[in-house]
């Protein structure tokens, strides 16, 4: 039974609400970081999409900078970089100089997802499904370029030798807990939305891991949809933004995220879809004593070192308050 402090951060998507404006929606994914660090959290990621209205976080790297400007203590990073869209030296480069300015607080999750569609996949790189297929070998040149052993190669990326970026690994089925487990990095399992994968990636990671530099023994994270509010008609209220977005992901029909509304029996109906209940099975949704109980389950069964939090809803004052309650149920299951 896993008995020691189990961390708690935030995954983030930059979400375009209806009636916000990029910069409106950059401003408020600040000033969640800064909540989050009074808040307690340990770190601030954000996921690299792309060709999506409501997710501004495409330019993952530009926006990390803004947000650790903004910040004092936080970690701030990706979660992650799909890695087959870039090139290794380009990504080592910018984590470097992110490394750099703000020494200590940068991390660098890697995923060898799109992050888009397939058209936009190819016109990001045509050769993405090559690059997608080589990830192991393509981690391998970003740990080099960080590496001061690398400052005798003729190819260097000099801004990033030497700086303390960790490496995190990111999952959504069980071919990247292999890697992480060989590689002996963090790994970080996305059953916010992917969830049959979950246990197996989990055992399969814990079972071949093997020490390394970066790190001595396993280190899990866990994504959860999180919406905590004052009562749980609340919560289930603010959560019909989410299943909105849900249903513009499932029929290509991506929209800004709009404005809760009353939980009907049609979004009831919805949620017992096959695909949309199995998409969404570790959702905590509810009231403060509602989602303590929930998470309480979830850690005692995952044994998970970190959870990491996504909450999709509309107004930005409902998504402090939602991290601010949450990161009290953390505290005191850490009691």
């Amino acid at each position: 039974m896993k008995t020691q402090h189990t961390a708690y951060s935030i995954l983030d998507l930059a979400l375009v609400s209806e009636g916000y404006t990029l910069k409106q929606t950059y401003n408020n994914a600040l000033k969640l970081a800064q909540n989050a660090e009074t808040f307690g959290y340990t770190r601030y990621w954000l996921a690299e999409h792309h060709n999506a209205p409501n997710i501004a976080s495409s330019a993952t790297s530009v926006l990390i900078g803004y947000v650790a400007q903004g910040t004092k203590t936080l970690r701030i990073g990706s979660g992650g970089i799909m890695l087959p869209n870039h090139s290794p030296l380009i990504v080592a480069e910018q984590f470097g100089t992110l490394g750099a300015l703000y020494p200590n607080r940068i991390d660098l999750g890697l995923g060898r997802a799109s992050g888009t569609d397939r058209e936009t996949a190819q016109a990001i790189r045509s050769d993405f499904m090559e690059a997608a297929h080589s990830f192991p070998k393509e981690l391998d040149k970003i740990q080099q370029y960080f590496s001061t052993k690398n400052a005798s190669s003729k190819v260097r990326a000099t801004v990033a030798e030497g700086v303390n970026v960790p490496v995190y690994i990111l999952g959504s089925s069980t071919d990247s807990a292999h890697l992480a487990a060989k590689k002996g990095l963090p790994y970080s399992f996305a059953s916010h939305f992917a969830t049959t994968h979950l246990w197996d990636a989990i055992a399969i990671y814990r079972k071949e891991f093997k020490p390394s530099a970066d790190l001595e023994t396993p280190y899990v994270m866990a994504g959860v949809n999180i919406i905590v509010a004052d009562t749980d008609e609340e919560a289930h209220r603010l959560s019909t933004s989410l299943i909105r977005m849900i249903l513009g992901i499932l029929t290509g029909k991506r929209d800004y995220v709009q404005p809760p509304t009353a939980m009907t029996a049609e979004y009831e109906e919805i949620l017992q879809h096959p695909q949309i209940h199995q998409m969404l099975k570790y959702s905590f949704i509810g009231s403060k004593a509602t989602v303590k109980s929930q998470v309480k389950a979830f850690m005692a069964k995952t044994e998970a070192d970190e959870l990491i939090a996504v909450t999709n809803i509309y107004d930005i004052k409902d998504r402090i308050r939602s991290y601010e309650l949450f990161a009290e149920i953390m505290k005191e299951l850490n009691e």
